[in-house]
């Protein structure tokens, strides 16, 4: 389903961000290892490992009148704004409605800078209804390349984040999932072009079959960013800046720490 109505028992996922999100093609050209809606749509045949990256416009969402909601609207959740002429016009056009219907929309993506750029340009009249969340997972451009292969690099993100912030408009960041063992160098790198929030995270899913041999280390060192010891220091280490969130998905693992389960 594209567009969820809002059900206030959940508080995981996007349920934590937004009330409503909206997503206008299938699949997304990041081609992400760690993609919930990858995952899935390949679970239930709607792609194959190849296929997800081929990005395939949702012609009902396209053509689709936007009410005023009531509540935030994400967008997108499901797949991201690239710089690709097709991908940001339809993209755009969709933004543009969701705003003269006078959405407050939370725009999520793993930012290109041209493609902020255009936002910025297109949507000023509308700066009041819009924040940002750029997704910036760590300053490491080989951990960007493995994890997230066609998205921009880290330098690429931080230009967007920073660009954004000199033309006035509200920034949040989501550090999920963090890719550092140490996600707190990152987190005093972008501080200071922040707005609203900085979401930290782990990730949710992480394969453990089907993986390529030469792969398989970087799994496995992955998998000690989010070990229980290692969530507590950086917990600790952050929760008394303002600005930080903590994902419910790190919360629920710590608090099982504490109950001992």
């Amino acid at each position: 389903m594209e567009e969820t109505k809002p059900v206030k028992k959940i508080t995981s996922g996007t349920k934590e961000w937004a009330d409503y999100n909206v997503n206008c093609f299938k699949g997304c050209y990041n081609n992400c290892r760690y993609c919930y809606a990858k995952m899935m749509a390949k679970r239930f045949g709607r792609c194959t490992e190849n296929t997800w990256k081929k990005m395939q416009v949702r012609k009902d969402i396209l053509n689709k009148n936007f009410r005023k909601y009531n509540g935030r609207v994400m967008f997108p959740s499901s797949h991201d704004i690239i710089d690709e002429p097709k991908v940001k016009q339809v993209c755009f056009d969709v933004i543009q409605k969701l705003l003269e219907a006078d959405n407050e929309v939370l725009i999520t993506t793993k930012p290109s800078y041209n493609v902020t750029k255009g936002i910025i340009s297109r949507f000023e009249p509308f700066r009041d209804q819009i924040q940002f969340r750029f997704t910036i997972t760590s300053k490491d451009d080989r951990l960007l390349s493995f994890w997230e292969p066609n998205a921009p690099l880290f330098k690429e993100r931080l230009k967007s984040l920073k660009y954004a912030f000199e033309n006035d408009f509200k920034t949040s960041v989501s550090i999920e999932p963090f890719l550092d063992y140490e996600p707190q160098d990152l987190v005093e790198k972008i501080s200071p072009f922040i707005t609203e929030s900085i979401w930290v995270g782990p990730m949710n899913y992480i394969a453990r079959n089907n993986i390529k041999k030469r792969d398989i280390p970087q799994y496995e060192e992955t998998r000690k960013n989010y070990e229980v010891p290692n969530l507590a220091k950086i917990y600790d280490d952050l929760r008394n800046i303002p600005s930080i969130r903590f994902k419910d998905s790190m919360a629920l693992r710590l608090r099982a720490r504490e109950n001992g389960s």
